[in-house]
């Protein structure tokens, strides 16, 4: 079973690599056209920068993993048609608010539709607290997921930021599908994300030719968050909240912080710990090299934390995983001399 999964992953894998490369650099005339992100005062660039990439890495991600799940010819691997739809949907959402700003209700309302399609086409009988009522569950994970994309989109404020933070979060959720802790279509589609953000990342790495946009940070963020999600429904709770502990942190500090401070919090700004290290003195590449390093150390707890039969061992990593998100969140909110 678990050479059985690899050539599938591998399969999913290279192929979106190839495709999400060819693809970005196929379109990206046409987004300098249409989808031209202007410099502001909450940037990080400095030049316009044409955004729409996203385009690529979801085309890429899932041509390659409906191509490869439906040619693996087992029948209990079969396409997740819900999510598929939904990604498709919440990318469409995401380019018309690339070209043209679409207001924040609305925007909420669309991305909200598409995360509970998602949710709620996933069986009864998948629970994480089946103490708690169904209705309640799925309810706080459509409000969950809603956020979990919504964060997702925020981060990816830094050329290659997103890179280091989905690369080893699908890294490690293929390497899980081997250790058979998640089913193979959620291993198919990690791989493929994997594949084509590796694919997508020579064109995003500093300085950036190109930015996902929100038509990528959007449906990546779905994505993700559903393949995670799967590892929680499979009683992987502690390692589905390792992997994207430092977005879930550095996005949840900071959106507490605004509204602390009565700010517009759903408004553009530059008070991410990640955004506040590079007004600190930290290079791009710093930055973006030391979210790689802790995501590495994250991936391998949450192994950790999945392979083990230990509820105390599991919080230990997971305590472990906090302490080095706060450590590099007050790293970055610090100047360098």
């Amino acid at each position: 079973m678990a050479s059985s999964q690899l050539l599938l992953s591998l399969a999913a894998a290279v192929p979106a690599a190839l495709l999400s490369g060819v693809l970005t650099w196929a379109i990206r005339p046409m987004l300098i056209r249409i989808a031209l992100a202007k410099p502001n005062a909450r940037s990080s660039h400095r030049v316009p920068t044409p955004q729409g990439g996203g385009i690529a890495v979801v085309a890429a991600t899932l041509i390659a993993a409906v191509a490869v799940i439906a040619f693996a010819g087992a029948a209990e691997i079969k396409i997740p048609v819900a999510v598929f739809v939904a990604t498709l949907f919440i990318a469409t959402v995401g380019f018309a608010d690339d070209v043209n700003s679409i207001p924040v209700v609305p925007r909420l309302l669309l991305q909200g539709l598409a995360v509970a399609a998602v949710i709620f086409a996933t069986p009864e009988n998948l629970r994480i607290v089946p103490a708690c009522p169904l209705w309640l569950e799925r309810g706080l994970l459509l409000l969950a997921g809603l956020w979990f994309v919504n964060l997702v989109n925020f981060m990816d404020g830094l050329d290659l930021m997103t890179v280091a933070e989905i690369v080893p979060v699908t890294g490690a959720l293929v390497l899980l599908g081997w250790l058979a802790e998640l089913p193979a279509p959620v291993t198919i589609i990690a791989a493929a994300l994997f594949g084509a953000m590796l694919g997508f990342a020579p064109f995003n790495r500093p300085v950036a030719k190109i930015f996902l946009g929100d038509v990528g940070s959007l449906p990546i963020g779905l994505l993700a968050g559903w393949c995670l999600l799967q590892l929680a429904w499979h009683q992987q709770v502690a390692a589905a909240l390792l992997l994207p502990l430092y977005y879930l942190a550095d996005a949840t500090v900071t959106l507490f912080r605004r509204m602390a401070r009565r700010e517009p919090f759903w408004a553009a700004h530059r008070t991410h710990f990640y955004q506040r290290a590079t007004d600190n003195g930290f290079s791009v590449s710093g930055v973006v090299r030391e979210v790689f390093a802790l995501n590495v150390l994250l991936a391998t707890l949450a192994i950790g934390a999945a392979m083990t039969s230990s509820t105390a061992i599991a919080v230990l990593l997971f305590v472990i995983g906090g302490l080095a998100t706060a450590l590099l969140m007050r790293r970055f909110s610090r100047r360098q001399r």
